[in-house]
């Protein structure tokens, strides 16, 4: 295993601790934070950050990302490059360039070029490379993880689990001759109709700074093991681990040309959308890159699944399990500070469990929010400075709209990370229309808004423009029953704070939370990677030599 060694010296004495700074496991954190003799000395974010490098893609001490095109890493021609800041310190990581049209054109050339013999490829070749892709990222799982830490900001054992969500589509990838099974039927006397799911072509996927991980194996391995080709372009914030699993890909036997790693911004997003080659767009991420994406892509004949904002409601009726519940709420409205799309940032308190509202500021106030690789920590910094603002903005809103912040996150201060982008577990007392009700935050705010029943918290989330999705906190099995029938969200969950499908089902949000018909992985993400020819066939079971033939209108008799 590739090793390092970090060193700390001081005036009279040396301390060396081997570890492998891309396998770098919470055990290993935690021994070394314990030492006294680190202790004090340096920031676990520094010794990470600093640590060598052994990916060919991604850099940590201030190097450039490179684009990965027809199989090779290559140095961008770019004069215009976006610095990535570690958002716990602002110290620049690295540099992502905004790829030039020449080698953007030459990322859709590999891709095409490629694609014929790609797709001609027997499916249970492919399936063996999702095998190995499996394995690899489930070895380098710490490795991802870390780079999220640094880029994202998000606490280890979320990273972990950010990678982990990931793996479980490549996971349900590898039984791809099952899931490309076609349908047959004799539909007449020697007659016989058959389905074949063929490929698209190539394919693009712009991904958010959310899910640095999870978000590219969304579409990673569904694409390109259902035959296609596939153009990447990971969040120019945090595209470490995207580059690190394109990596992993080649490593797994990924041929050239049939994954590319692209990075840039709008320029690029556009050249995506106009390129006649590319047949098909996935996207996650804001509402209005999602809308312009899916009319400039439509608008040039491309299939487009794109999943936007969201407002996730959260009800708590007075029969809940108090405590189950509260900590449910908890992790799901503060962790990943906020930034997720399923995130519940907003909570109905109906009836009596309006006094439990105390308690669920106490808890959140005890929170620990610090860089994530410091033990302990239960939240780390927003993306950026902008997001930063914005998030405060929003939580002044509140007051200025006469609700109540009952705990203000402004303004938070971490030890030992002075220039962090830092904002604390907060909780508003709002009604709804409030700014801070209909606005997606991305951050770790939980808006408390109160009903007197269940029909009308129902009313309210329905009325909400989203539809990402809901849940309830109930022990009542017909209160429960009522709120899936009647709430119109994508995805509800019963006691389960955030009810993203597992692979084997597929990602269902709906109303203004996506654009397209179809959904993301599982079954609805096949659909969308692939296309379905029909084939009707006659062989008689006579001789073929009959000498007249039959004029009338084929009626499959």
């Amino acid at each position: 295993m590739y090793r390092s060694r970090l060193q700390v010296r001081k005036p009279s004495s040396t301390w060396s601790i081997i570890v492998a700074p891309s396998d770098f496991n919470m055990a290993n954190r935690k021994a070394v934070m314990a030492l006294p003799e680190l202790r004090g000395y340096a920031t676990m974010a520094e010794q990470m950050r600093n640590a060598p490098n052994k990916w060919k893609g991604t850099s940590t001490t201030g190097g450039e990302t490179k684009l990965y095109i027809n199989g090779e890493w290559i140095s961008s021609k770019t004069r215009d490059w976006i610095e990535v800041h570690d958002p716990s310190t602002q110290t620049v990581l690295t540099k992502v360039p905004k790829s030039t049209p020449a080698e953007l054109n030459a990322a859709v050339q590999a891709a095409s070029s490629a694609f014929e013999s790609w797709s001609n490829s027997s499916i249970l070749s492919r399936q063996n490379i999702m095998l190995k892709y499996q394995a690899l990222i489930r070895e380098h799982t710490d490795a991802l993880a870390t780079s999220i830490v640094l880029e994202q900001g998000k606490t280890f054992s979320d990273a972990r689990g950010d990678v982990f969500r990931g793996l479980q589509v490549v996971d349900s990838v590898c039984s791809l001759p099952s899931l490309l099974l076609g349908d047959t039927i004799a539909v007449a006397k020697d007659m016989d109709t058959y389905t074949r799911r063929l490929p698209l072509g190539v394919g693009a996927a712009i991904c958010p700074f959310n899910f640095p991980a999870m978000v590219p194996l969304w579409t990673i391995p569904i694409a390109i093991a259902a035959g296609n080709t596939l153009i990447l372009k990971p969040s120019e914030r945090d595209p470490g681990a995207a580059a690190i699993l394109v990596e992993l890909a080649e490593r797994a036997g990924v041929p050239a040309g049939v994954l590319n790693l692209v990075h840039g911004a709008v320029d690029t997003v556009n050249f995506l959308c106009d390129a006649p080659e590319i047949r098909a767009i996935s996207f996650v991420g804001g509402d209005t890159a999602g809308a312009h994406i899916a009319e400039r892509a439509g608008r040039n004949g491309k299939r487009v699944q794109a999943n936007l904002g969201a407002k996730n409601h959260a009800v708590l009726m007075p029969d809940a399990n108090k405590n189950a519940s509260l900590n449910s709420l908890i992790g799901a409205a503060f962790g990943a500070a906020g930034q997720r799309c399923m995130a519940l940032s907003v909570l109905i308190a109906v009836g009596k469990s309006k006094d439990w509202i105390p308690e669920i500021v106490e808890r959140a106030r005890v929170l620990k929010v610090t860089n994530g690789f410091e033990p302990h920590a239960d939240l780390g910094p927003v993306i950026s400075p902008a997001s930063l603002n914005k998030i405060e903005s929003l939580i002044a809103s509140c007051e200025e709209q006469g609700g109540k912040i009952l705990l203000d996150g402004r303004q938070h201060k971490v030890d030992g990370y002075p220039h962090g982008n830092w904002v604390g577990p907060t909780v508003l007392e709002a009604k709804e229309g409030f700014k801070c009700h209909e606005t997606e935050i991305f951050g770790p705010v939980l808006t408390i808004l109160q009903c007197e029943n269940l029909d009308e918290a129902i009313q309210l989330i329905n009325r909400n423009k989203y539809g990402n999705g809901a849940a309830i906190f109930t022990q009542s099995g017909s209160t429960a029953r009522k709120f899936e029938m009647k709430t119109q969200v994508g995805q509800v969950g019963i006691n389960s704070p955030i009810p993203v499908p597992l692979p084997m089902f597929s990602w269902s949000g709906n109303k203004g939370s996506v654009i397209g018909q179809t959904g993301f992985y599982g079954k609805l993400g096949l659909n969308f990677w692939t296309q379905n020819k029909t084939v009707t066939t006659l062989w008689r079971a006579e001789d073929a030599g009959e000498e007249k033939a039959d004029m009338a209108m084929p009626t499959q008799r």
